[in-house]
């Protein structure tokens, strides 16, 4: 997440995510980072029928297209942030199925030294990101949002702290703690 340092704070940001939890990850983020809920936008998640992965998969290239013409129109400092579980593949499975909707659909495939997108990908889903942002040791074979069987309320709380370590994490130069999982 710490992206194209050049590009530096952005006044817009476009965020497709496959569920309600990551987004409040990600809305939470966003507002410690000092962007406005004026300076945000994130894909309704209603729009599609079917799972949340495949709905991020089937919308990311619109999304990407729209990066690209905000940017070009360079009116203002714009990033994407896209946000997909992994599930049961490797994050580069899930890496390549977004290449490969962007290649179908007609588009480059994503320049990283220029372009301002940020992939989420956690391996097996976000809450082993929330359970590890929250300084607690955890595999990523495992799905931890039935094992745990958490209220909502401690989901939620939980989510709010590791947005904070996540803000943490991408402005510190310090080596990750030892608990981060790969993803």
């Amino acid at each position: 997440m710490k992206g194209n340092s050049a590009q530096g704070k952005p006044s817009w940001v476009i965020a497709l995510v496959e569920d309600s939890r990551t987004k409040m990850l990600l809305r939470r983020y966003l507002i410690l980072s000092g962007v406005r809920p004026d300076q945000w936008r994130f894909v309704p998640q209603g729009k599609w029928s079917g799972s949340g992965e495949q709905a991020v998969r089937l919308n990311y290239a619109e999304q990407v297209q729209a990066f690209r013409i905000r940017s070009a129109g360079k009116q203002s400092k714009t990033s994407l942030m896209v946000a997909i579980d992994a599930d049961t593949g490797t994050v580069q499975d899930r890496l390549s199925q977004l290449a490969a909707a962007l290649k179908e659909s007609g588009q480059a495939p994503i320049d990283t030294g220029t372009e301002c997108i940020a992939h989420l990908v956690p391996k097996k889903n976000i809450e082993t990101w929330i359970l590890c942002l929250n300084g607690e040791a955890v595999g990523e074979e495992k799905s931890y949002k039935a094992e745990r069987n958490y209220r909502e309320a401690e989901w939620n709380e939980k989510t709010r702290l590791a947005s904070e370590a996540l803000f943490q994490w991408t402005r510190s130069m310090d080596d990750l703690p030892a608990h981060c999982v790969e993803s």
